[in-house]
């Protein structure tokens, strides 16, 4: 066996990358695919096992199949279950595709027996879970699974049992737009979101309506495509504003309320507007005052915390590192989520790299990386600030910088 037998095939695709003289943004556009898409698959966390992205990938650098893996079996020979492998959202944008339930319309019954109302709720709760755990190959089968089946479910149910399936479906969508959006699919995020607010609107709750908005806006954020994410969130302000002026507004929509002003303020620092962003960061902090605390209503983690964590980030955005900075000292993100302590350090990261402090960055980075090290080595904002970093310190980078760069797949 030569060495060339041993590698990898994401060792394979890097050598031949750079053979090629391509950039990983480079393969991933040729790919249809994001850069995190090509860094993840570099690094081995993404695995390669069926042959048609195989071939893909060989046609995007211009080799053969075997050049990739040796061992490639031709198409007829790949076991189905080799499907089910790949860490990627495929499957779920398959059962996203087309009509939901196409049969029903048709008389035709489910082809299975509907489950119970509690294996809905439970099925739903664990596709939460997964997506929180990043577990994108495990959530992708489950609910390529599940959609299909409660889309079938709430044609058939009993006219009692409707509404909540209908709520249930729109949770369900949520979880994908949420993971869509994580995985740069923002146009599928999009898909599911708008499913997820009419189906919420079937179930005749209004605040499930605002949080498929929430998560259309971050699609739409994603995509650069900030007048429509401006418009998600503001047509949510807009009819909460006048309800939340009441004292015993309940907290469940000062959370939303909250949660899109802070959409408004992150939209506003990429535009550059400081009074704008600073207008809306206020307003988030004083429901989050009203509140008294952290919540994590409709899954957004808004409160006192999360608010001084945009004040961090938007400060970022808008270049202004000593506030950023200044505002992050006092806060302590230890009772949020890993993802968004993560995502804190991060942009404390990029406040130190405004201000050319290397090792103070680095440290960050190796911090967040920590709580959550896929999204570190795969998001595009800190594979961004390591390119920084490294230019910053070339020709002398510390062993830690080197380090992390390597497990990110950043040159």
């Amino acid at each position: 066996m030569t060495a060339s037998d041993t590698k990898t095939v994401g060792q394979r695709i890097k050598e031949l990358r750079r053979a090629a003289g391509m950039s990983q943004s480079d393969l991933a556009a040729a790919m249809g695919r994001s850069e995190s898409w090509v860094s993840q698959v570099e690094r081995g966390v993404q695995p390669v096992e069926r042959l048609s992205v195989l071939q893909a990938l060989a046609d995007a650098l211009t080799v053969s199949v075997r050049e990739l893996r040796p061992d490639a079996a031709p198409a007829e020979e790949v076991e189905p279950e080799e499907l089910t492998k790949s860490n990627d959202l495929d499957g779920l944008r398959v059962a996203l595709t087309g009509h939901p339930a196409l049969g029903s319309l048709f008389e035709q019954p489910p082809a299975e027996p509907t489950p119970s109302l509690a294996d809905f709720r439970q099925r739903v709760e664990e596709a939460w879970t997964l997506v929180h755990a990043s577990s994108y190959a495990a959530l992708s089968d489950h609910l390529a699974k599940l959609l299909p089946s409660i889309e079938a479910a709430v044609r058939y149910a009993p006219a009692g049992e409707r509404t909540e399936l209908h709520a249930l479906r729109a949770k369900a969508y949520q979880v994908a737009a949420a993971s869509f959006t994580r995985q740069d699919q923002a146009d599928a995020a999009w898909i599911a979101a708008d499913r997820a607010l009419q189906a919420a609107e079937l179930a005749g709750q209004p605040l499930e309506v605002v949080a498929s908005l929430f998560r259309m806006a971050h699609a739409f954020m994603r995509q650069q495509h900030m007048e429509q994410a401006e418009q998600s969130a503001k047509s949510a302000v807009a009819v909460l504003a006048p309800r939340t002026e009441a004292p015993a507004c309940p907290p469940e929509e000062l959370s939303l309320f909250g949660a899109m002003n802070l959409v408004l303020a992150v939209i506003n620092a990429r535009e550059g507007n400081r009074g704008g962003t600073h207008e809306h960061i206020n307003r988030a902090r004083g429901i989050a005052a009203r509140l008294g605390g952290d919540r994590n209503d409709f899954d957004t983690e808004f409160g006192p915390t999360n608010v001084e964590i945009h004040a961090v980030s938007t400060a970022v955005e808008l270049g202004d590192a000593g506030l950023a900075l200044e505002v992050a000292q006092q806060v302590e993100p230890s009772g949020l989520s890993p993802e968004r302590q993560a995502r804190f350090l991060l942009d404390v990261a990029r406040a130190h790299a405004q201000r050319r402090h290397v090792g103070e960055a680095t440290a960050a980075l190796q911090e967040a990386e920590a709580l959550a090290p896929e999204q570190i080595h795969d998001h595009h904002l800190a594979r961004g600030v390591i390119r920084d970093l490294i230019q910053l310190s070339d020709p002398r980078i510390p062993e830690s910088l080197r380090g992390l760069a390597e497990r990110s797949a950043v040159v």
